[in-house]
């Protein structure tokens, strides 16, 4: 059983997580605030609260948000976890927002629509999940090289038409409503393992459907994603998406327990890794026929045809044990 969403007086917390972008998550908590201030208007008895943890040693996200907000509002709470690694500040998170109801996952380069967090909450209570999650829309704020769009880097397709309410099997983090009793009565915790590497919150969630709890959409609840220059160069799109593919054929791997589901699991991701590179190759030389025969530009051919290589060289990692890292400190 999940926790009694229905109940009147439901504690939220809200918890986003930031290393080294003062700025951005400065600008961001009184925004989260507003949120708040709209959840328990719109909701009987929500009491609702804000955890900021910087992951930055140094506390240059505390600082800079002590400098927009100090202690003018009660609810927010900031805290410095030095470990570094994506899972050691999540798993803070679920420790400062006890002993909420629900705990609200959102990112630092992140900004949420109007009724964003009053959304979740209703999917929440309406569907007796055990998690929601909503759609991340992708804005650049600056136009990318027209392969960069072309490639569908950051398309997110697979969700545009996906109605409310249907159950997914996993999720990120970046928009993303946890049921608190659901996670403690699983014992789940965000896997360490994951930490540099990404993919924390897919094998997280992948373990809560997979124990029998309901992870549903929510399509009313977005919030826009903002993507700066030096993230949208090919270098940059290519590395994400070797990354993602890495992390996501990870996950699943290790669904698999004992010596030959495990290596017949490594056998189904290298097939995939090999068809995947077989399309890119493919779309790669249908692009160049197209410039030299038919003399007409090939961008998006070009683009997917990296795209489809980069996800198979992630996989390929993923398989022998090998892991990009984008989340390594230098």
């Amino acid at each position: 059983m999940v926790g009694d969403q229905t109940a009147a007086g439901a504690r939220v917390t809200v918890a986003v997580l930031t290393y080294r972008r003062p700025s951005q998550v400065a600008a961001l908590v009184p925004l989260l605030l507003s949120q708040l201030d709209a959840l328990e208007t719109a909701v009987p008895g929500a009491r609702g609260r804000l955890v900021v943890v910087d992951n930055d040693p140094a506390g240059s996200g505390r600082a800079a948000v002590e400098r927009v907000v100090g202690g003018a509002d009660r609810r927010l709470r900031c805290v410095v976890e030095p470990a570094p690694g994506i899972s050691a500040a999540r798993n803070r998170a679920l420790d400062e927002a006890a002993p909420s109801d629900a705990v609200v996952f959102v990112d630092d380069d992140e900004t949420p629509a109007a009724g964003w967090l009053t959304a979740l909450v209703g999917a929440w209570r309406r569907y007796a999940a055990g998690a929601v999650a909503g759609p991340v829309v992708s804005v650049f704020a600056e136009e990318p090289d027209p392969w960069v769009r072309a490639g569908g880097f950051y398309d997110r397709e697979h969700r545009a038409v996906t109605p409310t309410g249907r159950r997914l099997g996993s999720a990120a983090t970046s928009n993303l409503l946890l049921d608190a009793a659901t996670v403690r009565r699983l014992g789940l915790r965000f896997d360490p393992a994951f930490g540099l590497t990404g993919g924390e919150d897919s094998r997280f969630t992948a373990a809560l459907t997979a124990a029998g709890a309901p992870l549903v959409w929510c399509r009313e609840a977005v919030v826009t994603d903002h993507v700066p220059p030096e993230r949208a160069t090919r270098a940059y799109v290519l590395h994400r998406t070797t990354a993602l593919a890495d992390a996501t054929a990870r996950v699943r791997l290790l669904e698999h327990r004992g010596g030959l589901p495990r290596l017949l699991g490594r056998a189904r991701v290298l097939a995939t890794a090999a068809c995947r590179a077989g399309l890119g190759v493919a779309l790669w030389g249908r692009g160049r026929w197209r410039e030299v025969v038919l003399r007409r530009a090939a961008v998006r051919d070009d683009a997917r045809a990296h795209r489809h290589l980069a996800r198979a060289r992630g996989e390929l990692l993923a398989a022998v044990d090998r892991h990009v890292q984008p989340y390594a400190r230098t």
